[in-house]
């Protein structure tokens, strides 16, 4: 098995084992996941059907906090290392309005990173939010939106 192997079998193990009933076990496979993520070296597709994954996670009803935040963690990690397609982290988006304060750093933090422009109109709902910190989460995804817009404006001017 070569070390590329090896890190999608990491990753199909962790998988296999996140169906456990123990909340912590759970919590420990996306860890797993994350790790993985934190390479660099898969593909972009294997990347994305691992966020893809992470993002069925993070908006589950059926995960306590700490498993959602991990995921979230995870696919905050991927973005260090790929430009996720905004196609794939939009139920995120769509979810935006039912993850709590801290929660919701993370995803508008995701949005930010895509550097996709569709991303903007949901992540400048959150300027105004009640608690700071989302406000802080929200204003800093725009400045990269923004940012990525006027770069490519420039690129094609």
């Amino acid at each position: 098995m070569d070390g590329y192997q090896g890190l999608t079998a990491l990753i199909e193990s962790a998988w296999e084992e996140l169906n456990s009933s123990d909340a912590g076990r759970r919590n420990l496979c996306l860890d797993v996941v994350s790790d993985v993520l934190e390479t660099g070296r898969l593909a972009r597709h294997d990347a994305e059907r691992a966020v893809e994954r992470l993002v069925t996670v993070a908006l589950s009803d059926d995960e306590g906090y700490a498993v959602r935040e991990s995921a979230l963690h995870a696919v905050c990690t991927v973005s260090t290392h790929y430009v996720l397609p905004y196609r794939v982290v939009e139920p995120l988006a769509a979810g935006a309005d039912g993850f709590e304060p801290l929660l919701l750093g993370y995803v508008l933090t995701i949005l930010g990173c895509t550097q996709d422009q569709a991303a903007l109109p949901i992540v400048e709902r959150f300027l105004h939010h009640p608690h700071s910190e989302v406000r802080r989460d929200a204003s800093e995804a725009v400045t990269e939106l923004r940012w990525h817009r006027e770069s490519a404006q420039d690129r094609t001017a």
